[in-house]
């Protein structure tokens, strides 16, 4: 008997290594890194040709409709940060000897965190891979504010029919062939619209062009899987708030664990296998003592 059972755990074990084996090339097919839409555009920010005049600030309220945000100053259009009223801010990142401004608006990331949180699909990769909100599927759960790495999304909490607020790279003008507002009025040229190859060959010809001005590196080429807004800087990206991010994205993980664990639902199946053995197991050594006892 002792042979049998040991036999059938053996069985068991050699199954949930067959289970585990069997799923390593679905961890490999899932963690595959996602690219930008042949037809993806994007914008382009340079802060060493900002001046900070928060012209697109203003722009971009304008033709997106917003309200004023006067909350801190009654007199003046005087957002502080990103928030419901608020898709595009400029900010002053400063310490001696050296400043900088920083447009923050979202990234359009090419695996985008918010749209993988979203679980009815409001938030998705659309057109020109501007990820975008549709308020017909939203149920207000607040997910991708949670999960964006950036802290983009924001909920119109003052609101009887609250929306999520962020930049749509203002696809209404896009659609009219237009461009995004920021980038229109911008009397610099520090953010640029464009397709996103082009962009990124636009970066990468500047730097080639100004060795030592700008840090080494493209914001955006690769940082969480990508965005489809690209940034160069003179100061470490990291003071101007951009967050540290490794080259794959947050949903390209949440998809190798998901997948790993239950496709085709062998893990689960080896577990249950093995939770079954280990209660017969005990099944059989209650009876034995009782029968000892006896």
């Amino acid at each position: 008997m002792d042979r049998t059972r040991r036999s059938f755990l053996k069985g068991l074990a050699i199954a949930g290594t067959s289970a585990a084996a069997a799923a390593v090339p679905v961890v490999s097919e899932a963690s595959q890194a996602r690219h930008a839409p042949e037809d993806a555009v994007g914008m382009l920010y340079d802060t060493t040709r900002c001046i900070g005049c928060k012209a697109c600030v203003v722009a971009c309220h304008e033709a997106n409709d917003l309200p004023p945000d006067n909350r801190t100053d009654a007199l003046h259009d005087q957002p502080q940060a990103l928030n419901d009223r608020t898709k595009n801010i400029i900010k002053l990142y400063k310490e001696e000897g050296r400043r900088s401004y920083m447009k923050q608006q979202c990234m359009h990331c090419i695996d985008p965190a918010c749209a993988g949180a979203c679980m009815i699909g409001a938030l998705q990769k659309r057109e020109h891979g501007i990820v975008t909100w549709d308020p017909n599927r939203c149920i207000g759960c607040r997910y991708c504010q949670v999960a964006c790495p950036y802290s983009i999304p924001k909920f119109e909490w003052e609101s009887t029919n609250p929306r999520i607020v962020k930049c749509e790279l203002c696809n209404h003008r896009i659609k009219d062939g237009g461009i995004p507002a920021c980038c229109e009025v911008c009397p610099r040229e520090a953010v640029v619209y464009g397709k996103y190859t082009e962009l990124l060959a636009e970066a990468k010809r500047r730097q080639a062009e100004h060795p030592g001005r700008y840090v080494d590196k493209i914001y955006g080429e690769h940082d969480g899987g990508g965005t489809q807004v690209l940034y160069l800087s003179h100061v470490p990206f990291e003071k101007l708030g951009l967050p540290t991010l490794g080259e794959k994205s947050v949903p390209s993980l949440n998809r190798t664990i998901q997948h790993g664990i239950y496709k085709g639902m062998i893990a689960p199946a080896a577990l249950y296998a093995v939770m079954g053995g280990v209660m017969l197991r005990n099944r059989k050594k209650n009876r034995d003592e009782e029968g000892g006892d006896a």
